[in-house]
């Protein structure tokens, strides 16, 4: 139980946590059935991903009718301001993210940090996300359980022992060859004398945005049909209410909004229209935007939608008017509230903090080497400066582990984490290197044909005119510019592409190097499964590390990829 606030629960039973088909548990035993409708506080996050300081960059959003532009996040900050809102009867949620892709002060250490910071700030049940499966199924489990059995390269319980999740994870779609589930896929609890059943679910697609490896043996079942399954489950275990914890996400415009789903669009919202009307609210995530709002379902009902945003920027606040005696939801509503240093900080949380930024400072401060601004900005860009050197360490370590150069390398640009802010300064540090790097991919060079090349950059785009970006862009190394058509049709978006000064030759054999999640078919890029492998040239923080060391770095002019918006 959390330090901060003891909460007064029941019951707490899982279902489901072995077959998907079976309800293992009884039916709960009610204390005294409240006569009226009681009000139920859920206090939710999402894609948390180990920022356990307060991120660097501001937030824009309106609050109030006033636009504010401001730092959010922070452990401490987010501990602070839970226990300021939490009300009598409450229950902390996540849905999934909340560790992988984090900042040196909790990657180097496993996450570990962040496992403890959400325990102690009261976190009580969580779906996983992808990112839960970066570093495998067995390290995952670690997680959740404790102890420091070592899974990884890095070694764990480097500063203490670890005793693992406070928290329950939920992974109702993610099943064995069996159909056992990964961790349980519901959860209920009694609160305020009514039974509410939590389901959690990751996307469906997980299994292309982690590495094959780490989610060996298991599978990711649609995410509408599992949860509708199992929201049949809760309600005849005796569940009054229904809520879906789903690392699934929404698109809207602007990005951050305290309420509303300005431009609603995205990959839950099938999901959410396509669930039974017995789940009440849905949590999501994924998308790092944040927004409050009802979505109708196809049988004619409204479900609350919500997310809040990242990095622990906002908290959603939900409240739902629960009737046991009827076993129904009488209301629901939510707003999103930001984490902006206004209620303190919390003091045990700012220990844990304090304690790893220590240890790992000498680490994460230490400089690697310069890198100058030419002042120079591209005009029709869809890559980043940061995707692009990250794109060149790639070569550039490939080039020199071997006697024939690679011709060119390709990154996806969603495992480079963060913006070149790090060089406003002239010095990279390890720590902003790591922090752009995250994910510790081994670089792997592949011989592909010039005709594979363009296959390969022409799965990156889904739909029909105009098409978007699937999942991640293709940012290319220096010497390397190509050019996409999104209103033409597929197989013949990419139209035109020169490597080094030449016209891609589609008969040509051409030496790539990129990272081992690409390499598995990471992000939906089958193509690359499917050619020979010549050679393992390091890790890919390595690479960037002695790209940067080298010397004379100057920040990349943006414009390889050419005819799409830059994705984040």
């Amino acid at each position: 139980m959390s330090p901060i606030l003891k909460k007064t629960r029941l019951a707490s039973i899982m279902i489901a946590g072995g077959m998907l088909s079976a309800c293992a548990a009884q039916q709960p035993i009610r204390t005294t059935l409240p006569a009226t409708p009681v009000p139920i506080q859920i206090l939710a996050l999402n894609d948390f991903h180990g920022n356990l300081k307060v991120p660097q960059g501001e937030y824009t959003f309106v609050e109030d009718g006033t636009q504010r532009s401001v730092r959010l996040g922070g452990a401490a900050r987010l501990a602070a301001l839970l226990e300021s809102v939490r009300k009598a009867n409450t229950v902390t949620v996540a849905a999934g993210d909340l560790i992988g892709a984090s900042p040196l002060i909790s990657s180097l250490f496993l996450d570990e940090p962040t496992v403890r910071v959400l325990s102690t700030l009261g976190l009580d049940v969580a779906s996983v996300g992808n990112h839960e499966f970066d570093r495998g199924v067995a390290e995952l489990r670690r997680m959740q359980d404790g102890g420091c059995d070592k899974h990884t390269m890095r070694k764990p319980c480097a500063i203490e022992p670890f005793a693992g999740a406070g928290f329950n994870y939920l992974a109702g779609n993610t099943v064995d060859e069996a159909g056992n589930t990964l961790f349980p896929a519901t959860q209920m609890q009694e609160i305020g004398g009514a039974q509410i059943g939590f389901i959690g679910l990751t996307l469906e697609n997980t299994k292309n945005l982690v590495s094959a490896q780490a989610t060996q043996g298991y599978t990711f079942l649609d995410e509408a049909q599992t949860a509708n399954t199992l929201a049949a489950q809760l309600q005849s275990a005796g569940a009054d209410a229904v809520v879906l914890l789903i690392h699934e996400g929404a698109v809207v415009d602007p990005r951050f909004n305290i309420a509303g789903c300005p431009g609603l669009s995205g990959a839950v919202v099938p999901i959410v229209e396509a669930l039974d009307p017995s789940i009440s609210v849905v949590v999501s995530g994924h998308t790092h935007q944040s927004y409050v709002c009802n979505v109708p379902t196809a049988s004619g009902e409204d479900i609350l939608l919500t997310s809040g945003g990242r990095y622990g920027a906002f908290v959603t606040d939900i409240t739902m008017m629960v009737d046991p005696a009827a076993g129904i939801v009488t209301s629901v509503s939510a707003r999103n509230i930001p984490v902006d240093g206004s209620a303190g900080s919390n003091a045990a949380v700012e220990q844990i903090v304090a304690t790893y930024a220590e240890a790992s400072g000498p680490v994460a401060n230490r400089p690697v080497g310069p890198i100058a601004d030419t002042g120079v900005i591209g005009d029709d860009c869809g890559d980043r400066p940061a995707q692009q050197l990250v794109a060149d360490s790639y070569l550039d370590a490939a080039n020199s582990a071997l006697s024939e150069s690679a011709d060119l390398a390709l990154v996806n640009s969603g495992s480079v984490r963060t913006y070149l802010t790090g060089a406003d300064d002239g010095v990279l540090t390890f720590g902003e290197l790591s922090a752009m790097a995250p994910f510790g991919n081994s670089l792997i060079v592949l011989e592909m044909t010039g005709a594979q090349i363009m296959a390969v950059l022409e799965q990156q785009l889904c739909g029909d005119g105009p098409a978007v970006i699937c999942d991640s862009t293709l940012i290319p190394s220096t010497g390397t510019v190509y050019t996409l058509d999104v209103d033409k049709m597929a197989g013949k978006r990419v139209t035109g592409m020169q490597i080094n000064g030449a016209p891609l030759d589609p008969a040509r054999s051409y030496r790539l190097v990129t990272n081992n999640f690409l390499v598995g078919g990471g992000d939906g890029f089958a193509q690359f499964t499917t050619v020979p492998q010549i050679a393992n040239v390091g890790f890919d923080i390595d690479a960037l590390e002695a790209y940067v060391a080298a010397g004379d770095v100057t920040i990349p002019v943006c414009g390889r990829v050419q005819g799409v918006l830059a994705a984040d």
